[in-house]
């Protein structure tokens, strides 16, 4: 096994060394259509809103954005009461997506130049509460899409592997396809693809989409989805030696690591606007099936072991879900490249785990 200090480096790289740069939103009429113009000075610095703050991503990518635009001008938002540590590290304010008015007179008094929408229901927890799913994930998102037009935002709206169905093709699956999902998640995400795309085309707001794989991160818990057994197995493995996969072992995903996911994102919102030839990519990393990880977490913890109890729900999501993503225009129109892969993604997450479990301990 790597030793501690050179994995912690090894999980601590980001990419921070760019200079800030950014594309501030003027708005004009043409022809009676509002369409948003772009213009930048190497002073500008973007005011940036994160909704659904609290969950896998949000404190993350706020930190980044942080680093590189300074503290106050990033404000995270959740309708939860957010820890200590989240609520001391910058600004932090309630926002329900679904009251209108109160998002609206966030960006107003805050003056938003850049809005990042995280707030949804996910896979899993949405087949238990369609209800919900629809409210949050369809009704939120048309205010954040009606607020960013009005306001003109760039606003970046995560989709998933969840936006393809048993009919897309699989392995691997392409940003243009046939997308026919399953599930009330995957079909809200697919209608906040199109509908940004078509904000962009009809009014020129600045949309921007990325379909992520599972993301895998040591310091947020899961939330609901269907991959989630990737972050859970390693949190097992530390603390009891023993893990129940709800998914069968040949269930093959795509897969990231969480610092991979937030550089992406972060080089996605400043990409220069002419250099998008879509408004939504795929992105890619790492495939894997529950036995891979397994293998891979035992050459560190050879006494770790798993037995399988899938689930029908989350299996018969992921049975319709792609196996790898094909994500070459992302590489070629804005330069994405991956840094983890599976063994390397493994030894960083039991280093976290290992570290994070001694240090709370200690105190």
């Amino acid at each position: 096994m790597m030793p501690v200090v050179q994995l912690l480096r090894a999980a601590l790289k980001h990419a921070g060394n760019r200079p800030p740069r950014c594309v501030m939103q003027t708005t004009s009429a043409v022809h009676g259509v509002r369409t948003h113009a772009s213009s930048c000075t190497d002073g500008d610095k973007p005011k940036v809103l994160i909704t659904g703050g609290l969950g896998q991503l949000g404190v993350g990518l706020a930190k980044s954005l942080r680093r590189r635009f300074g503290k106050f001008n990033v404000i995270l938002s959740d309708i939860r009461k957010p820890p200590n540590h989240v609520y001391n590290n910058g600004p932090f304010i309630f926002s329900d997506i679904l009251d209108y008015k109160n998002l609206r007179e966030i960006v107003v008094n805050n003056n938003i130049s850049w809005l990042v929408h995280y707030s949804a229901v996910l896979s899993a927890v949405g087949e238990h509460n369609v209800a919900l799913a629809k409210e949050v994930n369809i009704t939120g998102f048309h205010n954040i899409l009606d607020i960013a037009n009005e306001h003109g935002l760039r606003v970046f709206v995560p989709s998933t592997i969840g936006a393809f169905g048993p009919s897309s093709p699989r392995d691997p699956t392409p940003d243009l396809c046939v997308q026919r999902p399953r599930t009330i998640y995957g079909v809200s995400k697919v209608h906040a693809e199109l509908m940004g795309e078509y904000y962009h085309q009809r009014y020129g707001l600045d949309f921007r989409c990325l379909r992520y794989p599972g993301i895998i991160s040591a310091d947020s818990q899961p939330g609901g989805g269907t991959t989630d057994y990737a972050v859970q197995i390693f949190h097992a493995a530390v603390k009891s030696g023993h893990f129940e996969c709800n998914l069968r072992s040949d269930t093959r995903l795509p897969m990231m690591y969480i610092d991979d996911c937030i550089r992406a994102t972060m080089e996605f919102l400043e990409a220069p606007d002419d250099t998008l030839v879509s408004r939504t990519y795929n992105i890619n990393a790492m495939s894997f099936t529950p036995q891979d990880l397994t293998c891979e977490i035992q050459k560190v913890l050879s006494d770790f072991k798993v037995t399988y109890n899938a689930d029908p729900v989350r299996q018969a999501i992921a049975d319709g879900w792609p196996k790898a993503l094909e994500d070459s225009a992302a590489r070629q129109d804005w330069g994405w490249k991956h840094e983890y892969d599976l063994p390397q993604l493994v030894q960083t997450m039991l280093t976290h785990i290992t570290l994070g479990n001694k240090l709370a301990r200690a105190f």
